[in-house]
Parts: C-alpha cells; structure tokens; sequence
C-alpha cells in the first residue's frame, strides 16, 4: 500500500504536526463550514488528524492530508474512510474532501478524488465507493459528478441534530467498481 499518493498537482499524504494549525484555521472558515453544522473546534480538528494519522498507520488508506507539489502548501484533506454515525446504506467505504477556499475552482478537489477512487478500487479492490452531502452542497455535488459518481436517489436525513433544517437533507452518491473501470478506459 503506497504511504502517498501523487497526483500531476497534488501529493496526498500522512499527516504531521504541521498540519495541525493550517487544518484548524480551514475549519474555522465560514466559506469552508457552510455546508456543515458550524465551525470546528481546534480540538475536533486535532482529532481528526489523530484519528486519521492512525488509519494511515494501520490500514494505509483513511483521509490524506493534501498538499500542493509546486509549492508544497498543506491545502486540505482527500481520501477514503468509513462513516462514523450509522446511516442505512452501510456498510460503506466514502470519499470525502475538503479544501482551503483559495484552492476552489481549479480542479484540485477532483485531482485528488480521483486518485483516491483509483487506489480503492485497483489497490483496495472495493466493490463501491460512496459520498454524500447536503443537497444544497452544488460544488461537492459537482465534485461528485466529475469524477464518475452518480447521484443514487436515496436523498436521506443526516443524523446530526446540530445540523440546521437547511442542511439535514443530504443526498447519495455512489460509484461500482464496474463503473469506474469504464470511466478509466475511457481516459
């Protein structure tokens, strides 16, 4: 299992001290939390890297941290993990990404999930991968979109009761294996 993963504009990697500040402050930025229930505490953020730093260290693959390679600029994380809270689709493995607003519109977040998607299913060998968001959440929607996923129909409630009204609905996607074969035959 490749500790890294790289891209033509990304290196998708383990996570470090250093990535601790910069992810923090990526989720105290209402750009970036709009979607979600509020901003995020620096010690949610911590433990998100803890927990996924030990994913990392034991299976090889969990949420990367990301970084750009010209530049080397910690940007966000990409990556594969399983659901925390129960929802009625699993078991699941989901793709998930979120990135500093001054990395949107260029692709990045698409880059990396695609590179991601690739590793779980030639090197995982997972049958599906998942993702969902709000249903207001156009550009994760988008996201989804561009690298294969289709929309599932089985838009569900999400299970957060901080979530606003606005945000509880969320929507399904999904992407087989089959599916993702044909897409890369297709490049």
């Amino acid at each position: 299992m490749p500790s890294e993963l790289i891209t033509e504009r990304l290196r998708l990697r383990q996570w470090t001290d250093a990535d601790r500040a910069p992810y923090a402050a990526l989720n105290q930025d209402p750009a970036v939390m709009r979607f979600f229930a509020g901003l995020q505490s620096r010690e949610a953020s911590d433990r998100d890297v803890d927990r996924w730093r030990a994913e990392l260290d034991a299976r090889g693959w969990s949420n990367w941290a990301v970084e750009t390679r010209a530049s080397g600029q910690f940007i966000g994380f990409i990556g594969l993990s399983i659901p925390r809270r129960a929802l009625s689709f699993m078991p699941c493995v989901e793709l998930g990404y979120r990135l500093a607003a001054a990395h949107w519109g260029r692709g990045l977040a698409t880059e990396g999930a695609r590179a991601a998607l690739k590793l779980g299913f030639e090197q995982l060998g997972l049958d599906e991968i998942v993702s969902f968001t709000a249903t207001i959440n156009l550009p994760s929607r988008g996201v989804m979109e561009r690298v294969g996923m289709t929309h599932a129909n089985e838009d569900f409630d999400y299970p957060n009761p901080a979530l606003p009204d606005r945000l509880r609905r969320h929507c399904l996607y999904r992407l087989r294996r089959d599916a993702w074969i044909r897409l890369a035959g297709e490049t």
